[in-house]
């Protein structure tokens, strides 16, 4: 007895360490691949410098449809196919411009709107400033002191957080529901800090949202250069003198339709088990959307072009998704997984990446129990810089799958730089290092073959 136990003992740890061996070298020529024969670099170069931005709705938007598609095919995908959505059409207008006001002098500092905003009327709006930390502080202010003014929200990203999403997280309402917030005390006018930790004259733009029942006010950001010259003035300011001045000409046109891109590679075993990789599409008008989210368009595409060039044969279906409208209304995200429920897919995994093109550091697993199955994992990956898998944040666009079933995963990048370029004008290709951006490209399509090869149980 003690003899058959031993000598099944045996055999099944023979086996368990041959598929490990096996499993290492496929990631190795994963990575070899991906860093001798990448695409992803010469893709994204082509999505920010030979269309530029993208925009939900925009002209740019739709050629990078077309772009992206066609690039699938020519990576012999085995389908491609676009998934049409209606999404807002929100156009930036003549460039803004932004004063601070002291009696008869004007300073002028870099603002931009807010995405989404209202414009103000052709003339600009100037009014006295009042600044605020928070919603709370807001409504202890009231509309006695409120009403007529510009709130200026000054409160700055942690700068003592090591992961700066986190940081942008807690700061993010103010750009978020600045105006909406502001204009139920009878603000004119919002200005908000950019949220970014970098000291700069860059402003940094972003969603903002509106509902019907409260005035919708403009709303811009100012760069961080900008806002604490502002808040010194303001602090300096005895008389009530400082005012401050902004014109903008942003407006909301009818929606329109655009389109999810989806290519797949169709699995070898259980092809109706579905394994979702993508980033989104669409970028801000400012830049070109290297970092935020060409990085990840041209990244998922690479994940899959590589498993296909190397003739590797998952045994589930890893399905490309390039999701549009991220930025402003997360129409593609939502569209997808509405798709995914009416037609019943079984999409085991979806993972996500949306924290620009810089060094691999892990994944976050937005389920504990998940990530502590797919932490086995991280010896084979190690070798490559992913250091860590554990429960976090997955991603905007996959976010909706969850209802579904579906475990959502984020690429996690070291992050230190990302907020630097952020919805700014200077998120543009020459940011985005091209070995940074293989390295996440391979990262992904290991943890996508280890996911197909053994499923999530």
């Amino acid at each position: 007895m003690k003899k058959v136990f031993s000598i099944g003992f045996w055999m099944l740890f023979a086996t368990c360490l041959t598929a490990q061996q096996n499993d290492s070298i496929t990631i190795r020529k994963i990575y070899s691949e991906v860093l001798t024969n990448g695409k992803c670099y010469q893709t994204l170069d082509y999505l920010c410098n030979k269309i530029g931005q993208r925009l939900s709705a925009s002209n740019n938007a739709a050629k990078a449809v077309s772009y992206t598609a066609q690039q699938m095919y020519n990576f012999g995908f085995d389908t491609v196919y676009l998934q049409p959505i209606v999404v807002p059409h929100w156009i930036r207008g003549e460039k803004e411009i932004g004063n601070i006001v002291k009696g008869k002098n004007e300073i002028k500092v870099h603002v931009c709107a807010l995405g989404n905003s209202v414009g103000t009327r052709l003339e600009g709006v100037q009014a006295p400033v009042i600044e605020v930390q928070n919603f709370k502080q807001l409504a202890e202010l009231g509309t006695e002191k409120i009403k007529g003014k510009i709130v200026f929200f000054n409160r700055p990203m942690d700068p003592t957080y090591i992961s700066t999403g986190r940081a942008y997280g807690e700061a993010g309402n103010q750009r978020g529901r600045g105006p909406l917030e502001a204009a139920k005390y009878g603000a004119v006018g919002v200005v908000v800090r950019s949220l970014t930790l970098a000291l700069d004259t860059n402003p940094h733009t972003g969603y903002t949202h509106y509902v019907d029942t409260i005035p919708w006010i403009p709303g811009c950001a100012i760069s961080t250069v900008d806002a604490n010259l502002l808040s010194d003035m303001l602090k300096e300011d005895t008389s009530g003198s400082v005012e401050f001045y902004f014109r903008q000409t942003c407006e909301r046109l009818m929606d329109d339709l655009s389109y999810n891109v989806i290519g797949e590679l169709r699995g070898s075993e259980k092809k109706e088990e579905v394994l979702v990789v993508g980033g989104h599409l669409d970028s801000w008008d400012l830049g070109t959307g290297a970092h935020d989210d060409g990085a990840g368009v041209t990244q998922s595409m690479e994940a899959v072009r590589a498993m296909k060039a190397l003739k590797l044969k998952p045994k589930r279906t890893i399905r490309c998704v390039l999701f549009m409208n991220e930025e402003n209304g997360v129409k593609g995200g939502n569209a997808f997984a509405k798709e995914v429920k009416t037609k019943n897919e079984k999409v085991l995994v979806a993972i996500e990446s949306d924290g620009g093109g810089f060094t691999p550091r892990g994944f976050n697993v937005d389920d504990p129990n998940a990530s502590i199955k797919f932490q086995k994992w991280i010896p084979l990956l190690k070798p490559y810089g992913i250091e860590t898998i554990k429960e976090g944040h997955s991603g905007t666009d996959i976010e909706p799958l969850k209802e579904n079933g579906t475990i959502t995963i984020g690429y996690v990048v070291d992050s230190q730089r990302y907020f630097d370029y952020h919805h700014t004008a200077i998120d543009t290709f020459d940011k985005v290092n091209k070995r940074e951006l293989e390295l996440g490209a391979a990262s992904m399509a290991s943890l996508l073959w280890l996911i197909s090869e053994y499923g999530i149980k």
